[in-house]
């Protein structure tokens, strides 16, 4: 057998320090094409939370989980996905299909509005339950037609369906995946986050009456990065999330102080 065509020093990988024998096993499972990309993301736009997650943003492809905290925050867990949707295709053409099982919330186009969701850019499947939804997302994600997806359970997402999705969603142009589930419906699964959302007081405006909506998101788990609690803020001028005003200043006062 040749020398191996990864170890361009001819030496025994086997024989060097811990570091170049690391850095031997990564060149060989990278293979002769180098390192692979880093898979694409959808930055939030907060340094605070990209910072979190790896990449500096949401991963497309895989599936995120959101779910609200409580059973009355079921409305305030669909606008932030919705808010989540319309910052993805503003910076993409296409559509979002949102898939719902049966009683699920469903946005109307007074909120998708405010958030600069434009409704003709929604396709709407109401589905007969969760297995209907799954097997939706499942073909758009074949089709790669759509750069949005969002899925509506009764159920939650168990770890087959799961699985399925995320295979499904490999290759190139993968779209935005957020599965949405009620708040009790904790299954086991590979979501490469999971959000748990809350409605807040929402800000008013200087003549006081209520202005932009907010949230309190947690993210609860994150695949190869780190968890975190945010109070989040939806910017309807800009059409985007921002860190509301005094939580922004001391953000950046604590930046500061660390340098």
């Amino acid at each position: 057998m040749g020398p191996d065509p990864a170890n361009q020093t001819g030496r025994d990988p086997a024989l060097g320090s811990p570091r170049e024998r690391l850095a031997a096993l990564r060149a060989r499972l990278a293979g002769p094409g180098g390192p692979a990309a880093p898979p694409p993301v959808l930055p939030l736009g907060l340094p605070a939370i990209d910072a979190h997650l790896p990449g500096g943003g949401l991963a497309l492809g895989p599936p995120h989980e959101i779910a609200p905290m409580e059973p009355a925050d079921a409305v305030a867990a669909l606008g932030f996905a919705l808010a989540l949707c319309a910052g993805r295709l503003a910076r993409t053409q296409g559509a979002a299909l949102i898939a719902a099982a049966p009683n699920q919330s469903l946005p109307h186009g007074h909120g998708l509005a405010g958030l600069g969701f434009d409704p003709a850019r929604l396709l709407l499947l109401e589905a007969g339950g969760d297995a209907e939804v799954f097997r939706a997302l499942e073909a758009a994600l074949h089709a790669r037609a759509l750069p949005v997806l969002v899925g509506l359970l009764a159920d939650g997402l168990p770890l087959k369906p799961g699985r399925r999705l995320q295979l499904a969603a490999e290759g190139d142009a993968p779209p935005l995946l957020l599965i949405l589930r009620p708040a009790e419906a904790e299954l086991p699964n590979g979501a490469a986050t999971r959000w748990r959302i809350a409605s807040a007081p929402a800000a008013r405006d200087r003549f006081g009456t209520l202005d932009n909506p907010r949230w309190q998101a947690r993210l609860e788990r994150c695949r190869n990065g780190r968890g975190g609690d945010w109070l989040l803020e939806w910017d309807h001028a800009a059409h985007r999330l921002r860190l509301p005003e005094p939580l922004a200043r001391d953000a950046a006062a604590a930046g500061r102080s660390r340098a």
